[in-house]
């Protein structure tokens, strides 16, 4: 009997979870609870983190999971790595859903950096206006080149005072080339800061820095442990053994 375990939090995640409930599989949907309103879901909802590795091991055993389906976000390594840890030591059978990176092409003012240390260096020396679009966990770096104006975008309104002062937009997404356009020509953003989540969800405002001719500085992903890993919703359906999905 299937009963699989779906960490998401990601639009992926979302498609997936929907598709599982469709199919009659038993599964619950884990929120890893930085979300305040996450969206609904036809599935079980479990909401919060499991204590690391030894925690998520145990909730596998307790829940009896045959089957893990890690859905993060691209940039969630600390919970892809306890999942890759986790499911070794219970034997448990593990797949990412993963997109695959956006692709520089010809023409692109990219410069593509390791981390957000070195996106912060990458910032010019003299004031611009950045859109910051790398979550509220890790704006605080840059809180060391002030002399920039800098719009941050959630969804959630943020908790406590930010680390500088900027303009908040509070969204959900996802969103459109349009939309994304439009914001950054009212704000005359001349920079864009980005994790290479990849996928299209997130890719609007990726297409419009290109549009604009604007630098985009893009933060790779980490490095992460060796697992099975597939970039669409059938590609998993298909490992849990369901054949007749999103019409495949």
């Amino acid at each position: 009997m299937t009963r699989a375990l779906i960490l998401g939090g990601t639009s992926d995640a979302n498609v997936l979870a929907a598709e599982i409930a469709r199919a009659g599989f038993d599964a619950v949907y884990s929120y890893g609870g930085r979300t305040r309103a996450p969206a609904g879901q036809p599935l079980p909802i479990r909401i919060g983190g499991f204590g690391g590795v030894n925690g998520l091991a145990d909730y596998i055993r307790q829940e009896r999971i045959t089957h893990v389906i890690d859905a993060t976000h691209p940039f969630a390594a600390e919970m892809s790595r306890n999942a890759v840890a986790a499911c070794a030591e219970t034997q448990t059978p593990l797949i990412a859903l993963e997109r695959a990176p956006w692709a520089k092409v010809p023409g692109d003012h990219w410069i593509e950096v390791a981390d957000i240390a070195a996106a912060v260096a990458a910032l010019p020396k003299t004031p611009a206006r950045v859109f910051l679009a790398i979550g509220r966990q890790h704006i605080a770096p840059f809180s060391e080149k002030p002399q920039h104006t800098y719009t941050l975008r959630f969804v959630d309104p943020p908790e406590g005072d930010l680390p500088f002062e900027a303009d908040v937009i509070v969204s959900r997404g996802p969103f459109t080339l349009q939309s994304e356009l439009e914001m950054l020509r009212s704000r005359n953003i001349g920079w864009i800061v980005a994790r290479n989540s990849g996928g299209d969800g997130a890719r609007a405002k990726i297409d419009a820095g290109r549009a604009l001719g604007l630098p985009v500085v893009t933060i790779a992903r980490p490095q992460l442990p060796e697992r099975h890993r597939v970039e669409s919703v059938a590609e998993v359906m298909a490992w849990l053994g369901h054949r007749a999905c999103l019409g495949a």
